[in-house]
């Protein structure tokens, strides 16, 4: 059993009030072996938490209240207050409330990390348009809100399911606007993040990335677009002389039609919507949101806030657990191979054995 005092403390922000975080934190964590495995500190409004499992009828649920990280208990589900004065919520529908709950637990969650009181973070969903009116007008997502946090010119979009890792070269984009934001160099960049974490977090001595096209059929040879042709082929071609396994461009429908996809450690789409949607059908609701190219781990279930369900004792924990997986996973993969950086005879010796 882990010691308490070398356990794990992973920052979870209860997301929007009026959505399914706080139901997803109450579901996940009646299981015992979560507590086992890592000091949760749930950032966000015991109110609300009371609400829910008022409604969902949980009745054994137990958690600590803390004013900072350095008093979490081990074995125990802890929380800290970030909102005061709360009004009632809307369950189900956005809300000013409901964004503050979000934008408090996520600011606390931060300003913590930043001052590593914490060792990782899960965000739960939050209503983007909400948070944009009422906080932040240019919050288009935890991942851009991170990067800047963190202060990295650079960071990637990684979905995790298993052996399964799709990349986004470009985030929440509208489609009009992606051509426009492509290059070679940021195609180059993006895949080169992706190879690093590829190594890094998730121990994968050479990796395979394929490299997917913009077009339909990848653009067959510029008849169908020049995207291809004019900055994807050479960005692939950039990073084989640099010495990245890296194979493409692939026409999307195809890659993932015929299961392509399951001879590669990684893949990098273009789009949003080209990597998401065969991601989430193939995932289902086990797939997980990593940061890839920040200094901490930080994860998320792999879906929104579900206004439509919230409340009702119809949402699907998995996602959330699969995070605190993953990021227990990478967490311990990441030390490691800072530990073999730093001390490279300790990384052959255990070759050796």
């Amino acid at each position: 059993m882990s010691n308490p005092n070398n356990s794990l403390k992973i920052g979870i922000t209860m997301g929007d009030a009026n959505g399914i975080g706080p139901e997803l934190i109450l579901r996940a964590f009646q299981d015992q072996r979560l507590r086992d495995r890592c000091i949760p500190i749930i950032y966000g409004s015991s109110r609300v938490l009371n609400i829910y499992r008022k409604i969902l009828q949980i009745n054994k649920f137990h958690y600590s209240v803390i004013k900072n990280p350095s008093q979490a208990q081990f074995r125990r589900l802890n929380l800290i207050e970030c909102v005061e004065n709360l009004d009632r919520i809307e369950i189900g529908q956005p809300s000013q409330t409901g964004a503050k709950v979000a934008h408090q637990s996520l600011k606390r969650a931060i300003q913590d990390a930043q001052h590593k009181d914490i060792d990782a973070i899960i965000t739960l969903p939050l209503d983007k348009a909400s948070y944009q009116k009422y906080f932040d007008e240019e919050f288009t997502g935890h991942t851009e809100l991170l990067g800047k946090a963190f202060n990295v010119e650079e960071n990637l979009m990684l979905m995790v399911h298993e052996n399964l890792r799709v990349g986004l070269v470009t985030n929440h984009l509208a489609i009009q606007n992606v051509s426009s934001n492509l290059s070679k160099d940021h195609i180059i960049r993006k895949a080169k993040l992706l190879h690093q974490s590829l190594l890094r977090d998730f121990a994968i001595v050479k990796p395979m990335i394929a490299i997917l096209g913009l077009n339909p059929h990848a653009g067959d040879n510029g008849l169908v677009g020049t995207e291809e042709v004019d900055m994807i082929n050479g960005a692939v071609q950039t990073l084989k002389d640099q010495g990245i396994q890296a194979v493409g461009p692939y026409p999307a429908d195809g890659f993932f039609g015929a299961m392509t996809y399951r001879r590669f450690d990684g893949i990098l789409a273009m789009y949003h919507d080209q990597g998401l949607i065969p991601f989430k059908l193939l995932a289902g609701y086990s797939g997980v949101n990593f940061t890839a190219g920040i200094p901490i781990v930080r994860t998320s279930p792999d879906h929104g806030v579900a206004y439509d369900i919230a409340g009702k004792g119809e949402a699907d924990a998995n996602s959330l657990r699969q995070s605190i997986y993953v990021t227990i996973d990478v967490f311990n993969k990441r030390k490691a191979h800072e530990e073999m950086s730093a001390n490279p005879l300790k990384g052959k010796e255990l070759k050796a054995e």
